[in-house]
Parts: C-alpha cells; sequence; structure tokens
C-alpha cells in the first residue's frame, strides 16, 4: 500500500464518521487533520498506516512533545489515533491494534480556564447598558442575548450558531441544544437570559430577518437561525469569537462555557447535573470542575477561617492569656 492508499483509506474513515457515526463536517476534519499528521510522520519513517506498529505511536507522541505540543493536545491526536485503528479492526482491516498499552498524556493536569464572577458580571452590565438605550440597535439587543445565553446555559460556540428560533421555550425557561454527533439536549435558562432573548426576538431580530428577506440569495433556513447578522445571514463561530473578545479581551466563547460549569460547582451545583447540562458524554470531562472548584474553596478557607493562617496578632494574645491571674482564668472558663 502506497501514500495514495493512506489517502483513499482516510477517506473511507471519513464516511464512516459522517454517515455511521453521525459527526458534523467540522469534527470529521479535525479527525482528519490529526491522522494526517501521523500519517505523515509515518511516511518520515517509510511507514503507512496499515502497518503501523506501537513503537510508531510511541515515538509520534514523544515528537509531539519535543516539538512544544501540549499534554492535552497530544491526548486528544492520541484518543483520535485509537477510535482510527479500532474502526481498522472492526472492518478487520488490521489484526493488532497499535494503540493498545499506550499511556495516554496527563492532560488532566491542564484545568480549564474561567474567568471570575465579577468579571463576568461587568461583561455582561456593559452588554445589557447598551441594549437598555433608548435607541439601542437590533445588533446591541443580540449581542447581549448571545453573551447571556452562552454564560447562562454554557453552549459551545457552533450550538450557539446553530441555534433556530423555534428551539426556544422562553415560557418554559429552557432551549433545545443539538450538540457534537447531532446529539439533543434540553438546557434550562434564568430570568436574565429570558429577558435579554425576549427583547431581542421582539425588537432586534425582526429587523434583522427583513433585511433577510429582501436579499435575492437569501435561504429559507438561514432566516430561520436564532442569531442573525447585520445583512440577516446566519452568524458564523468566528464572529461570535470576535463579540466575545470585543466583550473582554481575556475571554473567549468557550470560556464562557468553563466559567458557567465551575460557577455553579463552586455554588453546590453536583457534577450529574453539570454533565447533563453542557452535554459530556463521560463524567469524567466534567471532573475536572471539581479541581477548579476546590482551589477556590481552598482560597476562600486560607482568608476566612481563623486557623488557616497565623494572625500577626496571635503572640500577643496568647501573651495575654498566659499572664492572666489564675483566678480570672477560672473565672472566665466558668
Amino acid at each position: 500500500m502506497n501514500v495514495v492508499g493512506n489517502q483513499a483509506l482516510l477517506k473511507d474513515y471519513q464516511v464512516y464518521l459522517r454517515v455511521e457515526k453521525g459527526l458534523r463536517p467540522l469534527t470529521c476534519e479535525a479527525y482528519l487533520c490529526d491522522l494526517r499528521t501521523f500519517a505523515e510522520f509515518l511516511e518520515g519513517r517509510h511507514g503507512l498506516l496499515l502497518s503501523a506498529a506501537q513503537q510508531d505511536v510511541s515515538a509520534f507522541l514523544e515528537h509531539l512533545r519535543t516539538h512544544g505540543i501540549d499534554s492535552r493536545s497530544a491526548a486528544r491526536k492520541l484518543s483520535c489515533l485509537r477510535g482510527f485503528f479500532k474502526w481498522l479492526l472492526l472492518d478487520r482491516r488490521i489484526h493488532h491494534d497499535p494503540t493498545l498499552n499506550i499511556d495516554s498524556p496527563k492532560s488532566w493536569k491542564v484545568l480549564p480556564k474561567s474567568l471570575a464572577e465579577p468579571e463576568v458580571n461587568e461583561m455582561l452590565e456593559r452588554a445589557a447598558l447598551a441594549a437598555s438605550h433608548p435607541q439601542a440597535r437590533a445588533t446591541a439587543l443580540r449581542d447581549r442575548a448571545i453573551l447571556e445565553l452562552l454564560y447562562a446555559a454554557g453552549l459551545r460556540v457552533s450550538e450557539i450558531v446553530g441555534l433556530s428560533a423555534s428551539d426556544l421555550s422562553l415560557d418554559a425557561g429552557r432551549v433545545q441544544v443539538r450538540g457534537k454527533g447531532d446529539k439533543e439536549r434540553i438546557v434550562p435558562i434564568g430570568r436574565t437570559a429570558i429577558e435579554a432573548l425576549e427583547k431581542y426576538l421582539s425588537e432586534g431580530r425582526p429587523h434583522l430577518a427583513r433585511i433577510n428577506t429582501r436579499r435575492s440569495t437569501a435561504r429559507p433556513t438561514d432566516s430561520a437561525r436564532l442569531f442573525l447578522s447585520l445583512r440577516g445571514m446566519p452568524l458564523t463561530r468566528q464572529w461570535v469569537w470576535h463579540l466575545v473578545k470585543l466583550a473582554n479581551s481575556n475571554a473567549s466563547p468557550h470560556m464562557l462555557r468553563h466559567s458557567c460549569a465551575t460557577h455553579m460547582v463552586e455554588h453546590g451545583a453536583d457534577l450529574r447535573s453539570v454533565q447533563t447540562m453542557l452535554g459530556h458524554a463521560d463524567i469524567s470531562t466534567t471532573q475536572v470542575y471539581t479541581h477548579l472548584a476546590l482551589g477556590r474553596l481552598k482560597e476562600v478557607h486560607r482568608l476566612h477561617h481563623p486557623r488557616a493562617t497565623r494572625r500577626l496578632e496571635e503572640p500577643a494574645a496568647h501573651e495575654e492569656h498566659n499572664n492572666a491571674p489564675a483566678d480570672d482564668s477560672l473565672e472566665e472558663s466558668a
């Protein structure tokens, strides 16, 4: 089998991911990108995908490490290889999985970044102030609704741009979301997000939708999307990233998702509920937020527990107690 055969093999796998696994095009492309990287590495060692051995996979991971690839990205690539070789085994194209007994990089050490609650509140309050102006534009109403929904529901950026107006059930306080693998879930949203969405739907979106209907190239599916651009077209993921960056230069849509989960855990939410809300397939993905919440808990304990840090006034207090008359001590204890 030659390099051309490698390409044909990857095309077959792409069909499997798209048709049988039901993954979205962008997800499929991400998997194929990782596999192409591995295939190119093998070609440099005069190897091919079907003949890859365990030492090839180990060498590939070491190659990633020496080239500055962080452990989390390496773990993702290894997970991609596991799925690929499992498919080859099931399809009887190989007889041994070269990823067996390969230890995954310690990606759990890389904790997701999140914003502090005051930072999120400040960002959302600025968006609310712009949207509350008597002459607020439709885009200001839309931008506030997007930011509120990203934080309130912990949505992925691909999920929020894919929402349709019919996915909202504001009377019930929830939104229907299509996540990875086209899996659907119902996510509750709070009062503030509901108010922002109601105002956008009543005062902002009709204006943007009218612009779309005047376009000769407009498609019916375009106007069905919940969030529309100034030209009446569906928003892109890149545009939402840009919006969040404008609202807070240190933030990103995914950071708002992490912030939502972290703040819920800090306020006592159980992991199973957060897992369901975020659409995680595995509870281990959600467990990372316990590490973040524990860090916050340690800080609170350090600042507020009387014996967490030795206070400067303690020696004086002990000295005063030790020099007190015995009868005063007895009277105090009584």
